[in-house]
C-alpha cells in the first residue's frame, strides 16, 4: 500500500519571507454576498514557502521553470538525516558521500535538518545549517539531479556561490520542505514536486509529496 506524505510548508497571509522578498498576501477578492461566489487574491514571490529554483533564478540565459521536464519533478529520491547538525553548522561532503551510489544512479537527495520546525521564527531565515562550498561542488561533479532541503536557502551568507555552482551545473534545488521526519533515512521513495507552469520565470511554489512504497 502506498503512503502519501505531505512535504509542503503551509502558506498563509502574512507568512514570513526572506528579508528582501515580496511578502505573501492572501485576501478575499469577492464572496457569496458580493458576486455570489468566494474567490481569493494571492500576491506572492516565486520563491515563497516550499518552492523550486530553476537555473533562471541566477542566470539570464538559464532554463526557466516552465521548461523543466516533468520527469525531473516526479522522480525517485531518498532522505539524508542531518538532524544532529547545529545552527549554522556546515553540511559537508562527508555527510553525503556514503550515499554517492544513489546519487550516481540518478536519485534526488533530500537534506533533512529538522529546520522546518523553527518556522515562523525569525531565526528560520538566519541560523540554519548550511550547504558548504565543497558540497555544492561535489553535487555538481556528481551531476546530481535534484537537491531538496528543509532550510529556506542552501546557504545564507554564501548564497550566490552555492546557487551558481549548483544551478549552473543543472543541479535543481527545492527549498523550504517540511515534515521529513516522516521519511526513513536512506530509503527510496517517489518525490512529486510540481511547479506552476509560469512562462519564462525563475521558480515556483510547489506542492511536494512523497509516495512511500
Amino acid at each position: 500500500m502506498t503512503k502519501l506524505i505531505d512535504l509542503t510548508a503551509e502558506m498563509y497571509d502574512g507568512a514570513p519571507t526572506m528579508p528582501m522578498d515580496p511578502k505573501l498576501s492572501i485576501s478575499w477578492h469577492c464572496n457569496l454576498d458580493t458576486l455570489g461566489y468566494n474567490l481569493s487574491r494571492v500576491t506572492t514571490s516565486t520563491h515563497q514557502g516550499t518552492h523550486f529554483d530553476s537555473p533562471r533564478h541566477f542566470f539570464y540565459d538559464g532554463q526557466t521553470i516552465d521548461k523543466i521536464s516533468l520527469e525531473r519533478c516526479v522522480t525517485r529520491a531518498f532522505k539524508v538525516d542531518l538532524t544532529a547538525k547545529k545552527p549554522g553548522e556546515p553540511i559537508t561532503v562527508a555527510d553525503i558521500e556514503p550515499y554517492a551510489d544513489k546519487i550516481e544512479a540518478g536519485l534526488a537527495v533530500l537534506l533533512h535538518t529538522g529546520w522546518d520546525k523553527v518556522f515562523p521564527k525569525d531565526e528560520f531565515f538566519n541560523d540554519f545549517p548550511v550547504v558548504s562550498r565543497e558540497l555544492a561542488e561535489w553535487f555538481a561533479r556528481k551531476k546530481t539531479k535534484l537537491v531538496g532541503m528543509d532550510m529556506p536557502t542552501p546557504n545564507g551568507k554564501d548564497w550566490k556561490y552555492i546557487h551558481e555552482t549548483m544551478l549552473g551545473n543543472d543541479v535543481l534545488i527545492i527549498e523550504g520542505l517540511a515534515n521529513m521526519e516522516e521519511l526513513a533515512a536512506g530509503e527510496e521513495f517517489t518525490l512529486i514536486a510540481l511547479p506552476l507552469r509560469l512562462k519564462d520565470r525563475d521558480g515556483s511554489p510547489i506542492r511536494a509529496v512523497a509516495m512511500v512504497d
